[in-house]
């Protein structure tokens, strides 16, 4: 198990890509933290997929945009597990349109969800491992749209376009503490929040016709990608972004 003995923290780990990830990293051996927002309820399916086959797991409510509950989500793992090895920054929001009527106060939620929070979880993450002194991961899940436009999602575009800098950045700055920082960008992972997509065959046919290999990807397959940049085969990987998109973006680049 590559993750065996690790402390992993992984945002927004409730469902989709971040739930799918937070199971993989405990199949793994790794003991999770699962953070989420809103009520104790809406983490119960994670934990209960954990637990089913023995993994060590808490939950613990955070929005990571505030700068006093990331703190509290690291103490509390810091306190349940005794360390940090691995923060996943997963959580994120979007909402969708037109530029010219793009919604200012919508605007500004998706930008400190999406590229705030990340910078204020990496922060407290990598004090924290800096204090411990043997290391750590930082992965963020960034999205195709760090480099490939989508209209009527500007906000969510430039968030993702700021974790790319972010990412690069800090994983200069923290690469003498032997703590690495990626990026992954999926493409059109399916979730439940797809499913509207997936009742329209005409809107689901148009979406497949951008990816080479004409399918939905699943969040298990995001979460291998996560292990293997948590891991320690890893440990020279530092700064990039790793794309998990179907071929989306060689395709767009190609028009």
């Amino acid at each position: 198990m590559r993750l065996q003995g690790k402390v992993a923290i992984v945002t927004g780990a409730s469902t989709g890509i971040g739930q799918g990830i937070a199971v993989r990293f405990a199949r793994e051996g790794a003991v999770v933290v699962v953070d989420y927002i809103g009520e104790a309820s809406v983490a119960e399916a994670t934990i209960a997929k954990i637990e089913s086959f023995g993994g060590r797991v808490i939950a613990v409510r955070a929005d990571v945009s505030d700068s006093e509950q990331v703190a509290n989500l690291i103490a509390e793992s810091v306190k349940s597990f005794g360390k940090l090895d691995i923060i996943v920054n997963n959580a994120g929001i979007e909402t969708k349109h037109d530029f010219v009527d793009f919604p200012l106060n919508e605007a500004r939620k998706i930008i400190n969800v999406n590229l705030v929070g990340p910078l204020i979880v990496a922060q407290a993450a990598a004090r924290q491992m800096i204090k411990q002194g043997h290391g750590g991961r930082i992965v963020n899940i960034s999205s195709v749209h760090e480099d490939l436009p989508m209209p009527t999602n500007a906000p969510y575009c430039a968030a993702k376009g700021g974790l790319r800098m972010l990412t690069r950045t800090i994983a200069v700055e923290l690469a003498k503490h032997n703590i690495t920082v990626n990026n992954i960008g999926p493409g059109a992972v399916y979730t439940p929040i797809d499913a509207d997509i997936q009742a329209q065959p005409e809107l689901e046919k148009l979406l497949m016709a951008e990816i080479p290999l004409n399918r939905w990807g699943q969040p298990d397959e995001v979460a291998g990608l996560a292990v293997y940049l948590a891991s320690d085969e890893a440990s020279y990987v530092t700064g990039s972004t790793y794309f998990i998109d179907g071929g989306m973006l060689r395709q767009a680049g190609s028009y």
